[in-house]
């Protein structure tokens, strides 16, 4: 770090980057923002100019070779996401890649391993996971309050079918940028698996420790060829079982939806954002009940953004995306798109 600052790089700098992430690194005075990739000359200068970034280029090598840095913050396309993150982790720099951290099961792995032969910090933004409430249900799960995990069940749905259908999203008239309909409605890395379902995979395996094994999917299409339905058995480490359920078309204005339960051998735990209900039920008849300030159901990513820094830093706080969490939703979503495309189940 200079002076006490934590140099930070972006790479990928599009809608969500400008609208989320620089504005809250731009607002910590312990954040140098010392360089800008991204394509595009009148755009690049955009961002320079919006966020006072001395630094810009269009090729992320040079942006590498050229700025000292202690972190990168990867928003680029999905399809990059991994081989920009290995690159700069070969650089000795703390990452927080935004989801899905990789399309890729092998990248995926690949960061899990170099992350920790380097010990940097790699952080997938996974907003849920970041609220107190998520933190105590992982803290209670952990502890044993509902036992050994045997089935879970998790449901998410999003009002983007439009993006992800190839249109504009409603809502982002006003920003820098608008999102790209090519990242999220592409078939090839795009759809709900890679777009959203990471999220509800990032907060199951984020409370349940527990490794996927193999998967059985169907999907629902749009008429570009991207999913925008899920319907996904799965079987997990230890003979656990899961069902989960995305679905993309939610009405625009109705916030999003997240359910997980986890039944366990003495219990289960039901988490759901929308109705802002968290509560551990133990078979012996005891309940704990979770609090969840009004309001903190709804999606944000500004503590991700926040705890990345305090970790660049050194600061004892908890890392509620890692590597291992973030590489376990590759796996599963990419073997989820293999299992609908092949009509059987599919080893992760």
């Amino acid at each position: 770090m200079s002076a006490g600052k934590v140099r930070i790089g972006i790479v990928g700098v599009g809608w969500w980057a400008a609208a989320n992430h620089l504005p809250i690194l731009k607002a910590r005075p312990d954040v140098e923002l010392v360089g800008v990739c991204r394509l595009g000359k009148d755009e690049l200068a955009k961002v320079q100019q919006a966020f006072g970034i001395p630094y810009g280029t269009e090729s992320y090598d040079e942006l590498l070779e050229t700025v000292p840095m202690d972190a990168m913050i990867v928003a680029s396309p999905h399809r990059l996401h991994g081989v920009q993150t290995l690159q700069a982790l070969e650089k000795n720099l703390h990452v927080l890649v935004e989801k899905p951290m990789t399309v890729d099961a092998d990248e995926a792995r690949a960061i899990v391993t170099l992350a920790a032969e380097r010990q940097r910090h790699v952080v997938v933004p996974y907003g849920w996971n970041f609220r107190p409430y998520f933190a105590e249900a992982r803290r209670l799960v952990a502890a044993g309050r509902i036992g050994t995990i045997r089935h879970i069940s998790a449901v998410m749905a999003s009002p983007i079918g439009e993006l992800m259908s190839g249109q504009q999203m409603p809502g982002t008239e006003n920003e820098l940028f608008r999102p790209d309909p090519e990242t999220w409605a592409n078939p090839q890395n795009g759809g709900y698996g890679w777009g959203q379902l990471v999220h509800l995979l990032g907060g199951m395996f984020y409370l349940a420790d527990l490794a996927p094994e193999r998967v059985f999917a169907f999907t629902g299409k749009s008429q570009l060829g991207a999913d925008l339905f899920n319907s996904v058995s799965l079987q997990l480490a230890g003979g656990a079982t899961a069902a989960l359920s995305g679905a993309a078309t939610v009405p625009d204005g109705k916030p999003f939806q997240l359910d997980l339960r986890l039944y366990g051998s003495e219990g289960m735990l039901l988490l759901d954002v929308e109705r802002e209900r968290c509560v551990i039920q133990r078979l012996d008849g005891t309940e704990i009940v979770i609090p969840i300030t009004p309001g903190d159901g709804a999606y944000a990513c500004i503590e991700p953004v926040n705890r990345f820094v305090d970790l660049c830093k050194g600061l004892a706080v908890e890392n509620a995306g890692p590597a291992l969490v973030g590489a376990r939703a590759v796996e599963v979503v990419g073997a989820m798109l293999r299992s609908a495309k092949s009509g059987n189940a599919e080893i992760v």
